[in-house]
């Protein structure tokens, strides 16, 4: 596998509603789409940093900047025997994670469709469907929830999870579990807390949520570890884990007992599927997080998420909940029983509206071998 061309597209797509975590309020998503070709294959990847660095370190314009004059370089007239080779090429660059991630993750699916297979067969998928599970952002009032909550439970969604903030918590949960009885049910707080506030986390314990999500600072074991020691209810990690050695450190100190994985949060699918061996050789199970991606990020998610140690439904929900129209058609959809299934053709398997694409670009830059 020969890369020739590196092209980069900035875009921009309104939401279909807005979302709001702790951190604010958004009311489109902003980001890099990378192609890759190379004997006369094109590879997708889709960058998930934000237009903010509230998230994560990294953003837009960062990424951009490093991917044209950092990355682009290390990649680009090079010969990869596998994919896997593509992010240790990358390790000159430190950090960066997302940047990295939307090359390698171009690479896999250039090399999945050289090799016409489906993108999860070269991952070690095993599963055909997967289960699916939606993502509710804070909203304007609690029957503004409850709302949207009835609406997603009808849709047939396999998990309910709520984003939390302090005041913006414990009666949000207790008005679900009231209306809503045993759904299966999570909440995230994207680290809006800290270990003094442990107590007041504890009062969800009497609601038999799945987890909750990254309660304290997106860079903490130690006080997660404190914080799990205090609480019934099962921290899942997200931000903390940027690595697989920061699973390891998790694990080892008894910070979580679920993860979630984020293959652009962890530079792509090569770290994504050590966390994910990691996590089933310990019996911790993980799940498959989600950056509010287009359906081309969103089916690359699909195809991950088909790996045996996903035993959770993730936050791989249907396109239409976030855009409409999407950058695929069709779009990325769940079925009666709130499943999605893997797309069968080549490399992410799924049909790109390059009209689509191009009215919704704001900026492109192109770099050649």
């Amino acid at each position: 596998m020969r890369i020739e061309r590196l092209h980069l597209r900035l875009i921009r797509l309104p939401l279909v509603a807005f979302f709001e975590t702790s951190f604010g309020r958004v009311y489109d998503k902003t980001f890099i789409l990378v192609t890759l070709d190379g004997h006369g294959v094109q590879g997708l990847g889709e960058c998930v940093a934000d237009v903010d660095p509230y998230y994560s370190p990294e953003t837009n314009a960062g990424a951009w900047h490093i991917i044209k004059d950092f990355l682009a370089p290390l990649v680009l007239g090079r010969s990869f025997r596998d994919p896997r080779h593509v992010f240790p090429a990358l390790a000159r660059v430190r950090g960066h994670n997302m940047a990295k991630a939307a090359i390698e993750m171009a690479a896999w699916d250039l090399a999945a469709r050289a090799q016409n297979q489906p993108l999860s067969r070269l991952l070690g998928g095993t599963r055909s469907g997967i289960p699916s599970g939606v993502s509710i952002g804070i909203q304007d009032s609690l029957e503004q929830l409850a709302a949207k909550v009835e609406k997603e439970c009808a849709a047939g969604y396999r998990r309910i999870k709520i984003k939390i903030k302090p005041g913006w918590d414990v009666s949000a949960v207790e008005l679900i579990r009231a209306r809503f009885g045993a759904i299966k049910l999570m909440v995230d707080a994207n680290a809006a807390y800290t270990l003094g506030d442990a107590a007041h986390l504890a009062d969800l314990d009497r609601f038999d949520l799945m987890m909750i999500e990254q309660p304290l600072e997106y860079d903490d074991v130690r006080d997660h570890a404190e914080l799990q020691r205090r609480i019934a209810t099962p921290v899942c990690l997200d931000e903390s884990i940027h690595s697989p050695r920061a699973a390891e450190d998790a694990l080892a100190l008894g910070a979580c007992r679920i993860i979630n994985i984020k293959p652009g949060r962890l530079g792509g699918y090569r770290e994504s599927i050590r966390v994910h061996d990691l996590c089933a050789a310990q019996g911790i199970p993980v799940w498959h997080g989600g950056m509010l991606e287009s359906g081309i990020g969103r089916a690359h998610n699909v195809h991950l998420a088909s790996l045996p140690n996903f035993t959770l439904p993730g936050d791989i929900a249907a396109s239409r909940r976030y855009f409409v129209p999407d950058l695929i058609e069709p779009g990325i959809d769940i079925d009666a029983d709130g499943m999605v299934a893997v797309p069968t053709g080549p490399g992410i398997g799924v049909h790109v509206d390059w009209d689509r694409v191009h009215a919704a670009t704001i900026e492109t830059h192109e770099v050649r071998a």
